[in-house]
């Protein structure tokens, strides 16, 4: 009895112990906010969009360097993608970061539709924050490994463009990811969740019709318009959305279409995506979109080819570390507005049709399930390299969607900084728990070998191209 006393005494001094050093760790995070929301200002002022990240990437990796990091920039052939480390044994945790803005949407940090002058693009899916909380959380994984003398290494990964652009594709397929034994990741949202969450697979493509041009009046005879190439391929695939999975999604933006009425436009481009939770699901969808695209062309006396631009593998869930993930954010909690926040969040929720959600919830975190989202992202291609796991953070009001102007808004102000606390913490605190924790390590690298299964061999979803560094010029 007196040394089963002793053992527990033994274990309840180490949890005290361990206990203090985190609170420390979060106390560190906290005293750094002015730093945090500096950055994810600058990053929201900035708005620079995928692979023209050269002012955002620039200030991230300034910061890493000036905590101790060491820097690799340009990897995977793409200038503004880079790696920043610190350690030399031990696990080796990634902690990604993503920092482009999306074109085609402007608004100020105000509760209010406010547009800024001469600006055409915003940080309306949060990146700018997803940037700032990594750097903070990576920084303090930094300061913990050095002070504790815990072996091991931490490294931030600078990853470009995932707005369409599939950076972290390239680094995967580069084998940034072979020498990681997990990387964790974080997304700005309207809720605090870390459940588990796969995502949709994706590709896309740039389809280029190229006609005849001739005077729309005088000669129409003469002419075969690329924008009827265009629009007779929208019109078939609109047609096969009735003959698709249900979980499928298809959406496209004509990028150019002509430039007066009375010019047969000799070129037309449409932008499309095709998403399915399973790859081959999207592959079988996108053969039927060649086809569709070939007989648009031939039935307007056109010619047409295509550009796949990007493609991403679903999220692979890790449910050990999901879970060990809520866990770290349940410690961590939501957050509190202040009053003038309060107010900000009143004014955004009022311009909802119907909120999906009530203020008051940013406060609360979200009960963990296991769950389908129907977005994309290229973290996926990630979770097939290594174990991977994420959670969100309530840095937009409640209700709020996704690529819109309150997400930009909020995205620029404190409640989005706050909620970039919330991550930078709750990352900070995964981090510490798998350095610390070898069981959990070997029960998420076995969950992780039979979700990929024994025979899986990667491959991406965008092929053999080069990053498309100009797809957003």
């Amino acid at each position: 009895m007196k040394r089963l006393a002793l053992l527990i005494t033994a274990t309840a001094l180490t949890s005290g112990t361990a206990h203090a050093e985190n609170e420390d760790v979060l106390a560190g995070i906290d005293a750094r906010y002015e730093n945090t929301a500096e950055t994810a200002r600058k990053l929201w002022e900035w708005a620079e969009v995928g692979y023209q990240e050269e002012q955002s990437s620039g200030l991230l990796k300034q910061s890493l360097r000036a905590n101790g990091f060491k820097i690799t920039s340009g990897v995977a052939n793409i200038p503004t993608a880079f790696m920043a480390e610190y350690g030399t044994e031990g696990p080796v945790i990634a902690i990604l970061a993503e920092y482009d803005a999306l074109p085609g949407i402007n608004q100020d940090s105000l509760s209010t539709r406010a547009l800024i002058e001469g600006k055409n693009a915003s940080h309306a899916c949060g990146h700018n924050l997803f940037g700032a909380g990594s750097v903070e959380a990576a920084i303090a994984v930094r300061k913990w490994l050095e002070k504790s003398g815990t072996p091991g290494r931490v490294r931030l990964y600078g990853t470009p463009a995932e707005e369409g652009g599939s950076g972290k594709v390239y680094m995967v397929r580069a084998g940034l990811f072979d020498d990681v034994d997990f990387a964790l990741h974080w997304h700005a949202a309207d809720e605090n969740s870390a459940a588990a969450r796969t995502t949709l697979a994706n590709r896309s493509a740039k389809f280029r019709f190229r006609g005849v041009s001739a005077h729309a009046a005088g000669a129409p005879e003469k002419a075969r318009s690329a924008l009827d190439g265009v629009e007779s391929f929208n019109l078939m695939v609109n047609m096969m959305r009735e003959h698709v999975p249900q979980q499928s999604r298809i959406h496209y933006v004509i990028t150019e279409g002509g430039t007066a009425p009375n010019v047969v436009p000799d070129f037309a481009e449409v932008f499309y995506y095709v998403r399915h939770p399973d790859p081959a699901g999207v592959d079988a969808i996108w053969s039927r979109l060649e086809d569709a695209a070939r007989g648009a062309a031939l039935g307007t006396g056109t010619k047409v080819d295509w550009e796949v631009i990007h493609g991403n593998n679903p999220l692979l869930v890790n449910e050990p570390l999901a879970k060990m993930m809520d866990n770290k954010l349940r410690q961590v909690g939501g957050i509190e507005y202040t009053a003038e926040e309060q107010k900000f969040a009143e004014g955004i929720h009022a311009s909802f049709d119907k909120p999906s959600k009530q203020l008051g919830s940013q406060a609360m975190v979200q009960p963990y399930n296991v769950s389908l989202g129907y977005g994309s992202t290229d973290v996926g291609d990630v979770s097939y390299a290594t174990p991977t796991v994420g959670l969100r953070t309530a840095t937009w009001v409640p209700g709020t969607s996704a690529h819109s102007w309150q997400s930009s808004a909020a995205s620029g102000m404190s409640i989005g900084f706050k909620g970039t606390q919330v991550a930078a913490k709750t990352l900070t605190l995964a981090a510490i728990e798998l350095y610390t924790n070898p069981a959990l390590r070997e029960e998420a690298k076995t969950a992780f070998d039979v979700a990929r299964g024994p025979d899986y061999k990667y491959q991406s979803l965008l092929g053999d191209r080069e990053p498309p560094l100009d797809y957003r010029k």
